[in-house]
């Protein structure tokens, strides 16, 4: 017999021995990532392949056991952060030579989820596990407001820095993540807003950590804000584009979103604005729905056109105009929304001024200062911003009004930025609280 048609002999003899040798070459965990939120803690494992997986949990201490199969670690699994609310300690052991198992020693008896991921971008297969407080899985808003004994209420106005966590966004020449920079102005606004008098600001993303884009937009909801403004920055393979922009919903995009609330209205407990689609027909219900749109999109952009104006001394605009895009992020539809390209992280000169203190606070100041020209025309009745306010009639004068106001004169020139004392018939004055201006 020749000797390369024995080897095949031999080969196809051995192949059903071989062959599930090859195939079951385990898995590798080559990383673990741990990410803490207001109301759960984020595990994701890095895998070089897909994983056949069980969770269990144990009480008497309180624990969750991770079954993986035929998997291995390139490397130790790291310790929980020393303040994290969930996990206590991380542990791993080899079961049945070929799986392994990861116990996460929890603070207290906790809920769970899990899921697998498949690759995308710099990302292998993942498995994430999230943990949550066992009596609840769902994010919990502690209301903070503040008693006002005069029974007028703060604007509320929420601050979304996008991405997060293991979501780091776009990515400068330098190493630059979106998701750093984002929140430093997003922080930077909400200390901002936090000391104009009549606002108050809400964080949507506090840290480092993953929300989804509808966990964003039910914290506005939940926390009844006014305004939504949502911080992110821009890519593009040119690296010579720069320039800021600011985007509030489309047509399309709102039709599309009033698509999903009427086909969801028997099973949510969600109000637009103000009232309830569950009891109503579906006719009722869109007409309902699309008066609520029109009218957040009109207030959108009217506030968008405003912070444009604003942005304009603070660097290059790269849409001078406002634009619309359905993004996910801006369909509530009882809320004003816009979601603001703060720069092009991908241009190395806005890479720096993104990261630098100074342009994140000139930035912040501008967006305030076209939130501020916004609900100073159109402040929402029974709110401080609404009260602090005169629209000038025939006759008007700028004395008399300080004189009304108990103000002074120069207060309101400064407030209002005039340059003198001139003031036409429709426009509208922000009054000065005591000690302002």
């Amino acid at each position: 017999m020749p000797r390369l048609l024995k080897r095949i002999i031999i080969f196809l003899l051995l192949a059903p021995i071989l062959l599930p040798q090859a195939v079951a070459a385990p898995v590798q965990i080559n990383g673990l990532r741990t990410w803490q939120a207001p109301d759960h803690t984020r595990l994701v494992f890095d895998l070089s392949a897909p994983v056949d997986y069980k969770l269990f949990s144990l009480d008497n201490p309180s624990r969750l056991v991770v079954d993986i199969k035929n998997t291995a670690l390139q490397q130790g699994l790291p310790a929980p952060e020393a303040d994290d609310a969930y996990l206590k300690g991380i542990r791993s052991a080899v079961k049945d030579n070929k799986d392994l198992r990861v116990v996460l020693d929890l603070q207290g008896k906790s809920s769970f989820k899990s899921f697998l991921l498949k690759p995308y971008k710099q990302y292998s297969d993942r498995l994430v596990i999230d943990l949550y407080h066992a009596e609840s899985s769902k994010q919990k808003v502690v209301k903070k407001v503040a008693p006002r004994s005069t029974g007028l209420r703060d604007l509320v106005i929420a601050i979304d820095a996008g991405h997060g966590g293991e979501d780091p966004g776009a990515r400068g020449r330098h190493g630059t993540n979106e998701k750093d920079v984002v929140l430093a102005i997003a922080r930077q606004l909400a200390r901002a807003v936090d000391r104009e008098r009549g606002m108050r600001s809400v964080l949507i993303r506090k840290g480092d950590y993953y929300l989804s884009l509808r966990q964003r937009t039910v914290l506005a909801r939940k926390n009844k804000a006014d305004l939504f403004v949502s911080i992110h920055a821009d890519a593009f393979e040119d690296r010579r584009v720069r320039g800021a922009s600011v985007y509030i919903l489309s047509r399309n995009g709102a039709s599309d979103e009033a698509a999903r609330w009427l086909a969801e209205k028997e099973n949510s407990a969600d109000l637009i604005g103000g009232v309830s689609l569950d009891d109503k027909d579906n006719m009722l219900a869109s007409v309902l729905l699309d008066l609520s749109q029109n009218a957040t999109i009109e207030s959108s952009y009217n506030v968008a056109e405003q912070v444009i104006k604003a942005l304009q001394p603070v660097g290059k605009l790269h849409k001078r105009s406002v634009q619309q895009a359905g993004f996910a992020v801006l369909k509530a539809p009882d809320i004003p929304s816009l979601l603001i390209e703060s720069a092009f992280i991908s241009n190395p000169r806005e890479e720096r001024e993104l990261r630098s203190a100074r342009h994140q606070r000139a930035m912040s100041a501008a967006v305030l200062k076209g939130i501020r020209a916004y609900f100073t025309k159109y402040a929402p009745p029974g709110t401080l911003y609404a009260a602090r306010r005169h629209i000038i009639a025939r006759g008007d004068t700028l004395s008399e009004i300080a004189h009304q106001y108990r103000v002074s004169v120069a207060s309101l020139r400064n407030v209002n930025q005039l340059h003198g004392d001139t003031v036409r018939v429709g426009q509208v004055l922000r009054i000065p609280a005591a000690g302002e201006g």
